[in-house]
């Protein structure tokens, strides 16, 4: 009896041992079911899959690449993938600090003996969940959510949450005012100051009807960030934003853009108990320029009533400032912002950058004189080094060196070293 059970327990794991290798030796496990999945990696997608996946890639240094393995249909039509990377980012601020793990000039303390300060940080760690595929209905499309450890405590913070199709985009992501292909690969999470960098809700269009030109237009969610000395609230905003853009593509990894925005502010002036409208309006011109082993690019931002959009201003709550000399009626304040780099790949696999950044915040109807230790203008200076170690592993090093000037035109600046690791997945 105990020979017959020893026989059976053997003859039910060499089954058991075949069916691993079997299932190892082949990626594909046949199956008569027509609605069945495969687990597959991505470079063993169908071509259509492998296609829509690199058209669609997000552009920023800091996005999601394509995911390692994927779930297909037997098709081919559908994949699912589910991916991100784990980053830890060591900085430590000498000579002056920045008030936050990244490095914004606006929160340089114009008040503060702190000459030193060490951090380190892993919430930006990231995940996400892609679909892709292709219907007669919906073309080419994409559903994309993803979020990193950013929000209050640490806890999980919603970074993209939509669907592509048809050159329609419709959800959570990047705007329209801003050009995240042209921004550059830096370890600062937040990257230049005068970089007009947000996410959003929106509606938008992509017209690529000609070959090398392409046009856009959306319809977003309307977010104000106010300071006002009282006698004035945010209200409900009536209006959404409008964007738009037209964007020459001239060769490999190479184009040209000009973009607009205009939007309209709301709010309640409590002297008088009516609400108001404020305009705000942008216009913006950002380039990127591939040659041989060198990269350039660069972004110029000038408006009014615009500061939530820009990293440095964004943290100030600008975009509606009150009037010196008129109680309870708020203003939109002309602001710029700009920053040019280059990059030179020494390397397949070893880059390094430098770029030079700058954020302005001018003064109307008295602002300057209401409070003169307010922000008037920053500077950005990066320089790094990031080397692909491998596929999945990047490493780097980075020197950021910040400058604040206020209206009372005293300065203050900050200098900062990160080293980073990141692995994707």
């Amino acid at each position: 009896m105990k020979s017959s059970v020893r026989n059976l327990f053997w003859v039910c794991s060499m089954g058991m041992t075949s069916s691993v290798l079997f299932a190892q030796n082949n990626v594909v496990i046949e199956n008569q079911v027509p609605n069945s999945i495969m687990l597959v990696s991505v470079n063993q997608a169908g071509d259509e899959i492998i296609r829509i996946l690199n058209e669609n890639q997000l552009p920023h240094f800091h996005d999601t690449q394509a995911p390692r393995f994927l779930l297909t249909d037997r098709e081919g039509n559908y994949a699912l993938g589910i991916g991100g990377y784990v980053r830890a980012v060591a900085e430590y601020d000498l000579g002056g600090i920045v008030d936050d793990v990244d490095f914004a000039p606006a929160l340089i303390p114009n008040h503060s003996d702190i000459r030193n300060q060490f951090q380190m940080d892993a919430s930006t760690a990231n995940l996400f969940l892609k679909l892709v595929g292709r219907s007669d209905l919906l073309g080419d499309f994409i559903v994309h959510t993803e979020g990193n450890f950013r929000g209050t405590g640490n806890t999980f913070k919603l970074r993209n949450a939509y669907i592509a199709f048809r050159n329609v985009t419709l959800g959570y992501t990047y705007g329209g005012f801003m050009d995240a292909a042209a921004m550059p690969s830096t370890i600062d999470f937040q990257g230049p100051n005068g970089a007009t960098f947000y996410r959003t809700t929106q509606l938008a269009y992509t017209y690529k009807g000609w070959s090398d030109l392409w046009l856009n237009a959306s319809v977003e969610m309307p977010e104000v960030s106010a300071t006002s000395g009282g006698g004035t609230t945010i209200t409900h905003q009536r209006l959404p934003d409008f964007t738009a853009y037209v964007q020459y593509n001239c060769g490999y990894n190479s184009h040209l853009r000009l973009g607009g925005i205009i939007r309209s502010m709301t709010y309640n002036n409590e002297a008088t108990g009516k609400n108001a409208d404020v305009t705000g309006y942008g216009v913006q011109a950002s380039a990127v320029l591939g040659m041989d082993a060198f990269r350039f690019f660069g972004q110029f931002t000038y408006g009014k009533g615009i500061g939530r959009y820009f990293n440095d201003l964004g943290e100030l709550d600008v975009d509606l400032v009150e009037c010196a000399n008129e109680d309870g009626r708020l203003q939109a304040l002309p602001m710029l912002g700009w920053y040019a780099g280059l990059q030179y790949n020494i390397t397949p696999s070893l880059f390094t950058s430098a770029t030079y950044s700058m954020s302005r915040l001018y003064s109307e109807n008295g602002y300057a004189s209401l409070s003169p230790d307010n922000y008037r203008y920053g500077q950005y200076l990066v320089a790094n080094l990031i080397w692909n170690a491998s596929q999945n592993l990047q490493l780097g090093a980075e020197y950021l060196r910040g400058w604040r000037t206020d209206f009372d035109h005293s300065s203050h600046h900050a200098n900062r070293i990160c080293l980073m690791a990141k692995y994707a997945f």
